[in-house]
This record gives C-alpha cells, sequence and structure tokens, in this order.
C-alpha cells in the first residue's frame, strides 16, 4: 500500500470509529445532560482542567459533544479543542457503574458556571 493509500485509509477508519461510536451511544444505556456555558470567559484552561479532574475521580466513562464533535471528558488536550465560548450548549454522556453520581457531579460545576461566577 502507497503512502497516499494508507493516508485515505486512517482518514476512513477514524471517521467510521467516530460515526460507529456516536451511533452505538444512542442505544445503548447512557445518561446524557445537556448543559450551557454560562461564565464570560468560557472554557479556557482552568476549568477545562477542572473538568478532567472532577471526571477523573469516577470510573464511569465521560464523553461531551459539540456540534457532532465528541470528545472523551477525561482528556485535557480533548476538553480544550471544544473551544467552548459562553452560551455554547453541550451534551454530556456518561456510562459506567457510577454514572448517575457523576452526571449529577458535572451538571452541577456547568450550571456554578465553572465557580467562576
Amino acid at each position: 500500500m502507497n503512502r497516499y493509500a494508507r493516508h485515505c485509509y486512517r482518514i476512513v477508519t477514524t471517521y467510521c470509529e467516530e460515526r460507529i461510536s456516536q451511533l452505538f451511544y444512542k442505544f445503548i444505556n447512557v445518561i446524557t445532560r445537556n448543559v450551557k456555558v454560562l461564565n464570560r470567559a468560557g472554557m479556557h484552561t482552568r476549568p477545562a482542567a477542572a473538568i478532567v479532574k472532577l471526571a477523573s475521580g469516577f470510573a464511569s466513562d465521560f464523553y461531551i459533544n459539540k456540534d457532532g464533535f465528541q470528545i472523551n471528558g477525561k482528556s485535557i488536550i480533548g476538553v480544550m479543542t471544544l473551544a467552548a465560548a459562553q452560551g455554547t450548549e453541550l451534551e454530556l454522556s456518561f456510562d459506567g457503574p457510577d454514572e448517575e453520581a457523576m452526571a449529577d457531579a458535572m451538571a452541577d460545576y456547568f450550571a456554578k458556571g465553572f465557580e467562576e461566577m
């Protein structure tokens, strides 16, 4: 396989994996919460780090969905790439043994404006 074919293969498989995971999450028992970024500065470095720190205290998987793009909420790089400004609506997905507690804690943190309001 030449270099271009490998590149195309990686792009297609990455897209398919992301799309399949998005479709799969609709059919399994996953808790979702819709939240809005309330603070004026948006989701900058400090709130992103706090979200990851809060999420890492739970065993459940945590994903943040924005405009059809899904990232791992336990990854600082992923959370930072969202660049969620004030007023941005996000869908939070939780799946695991402590999903209810994690969903409540995360929704509360967003509702408090990342404790910056």
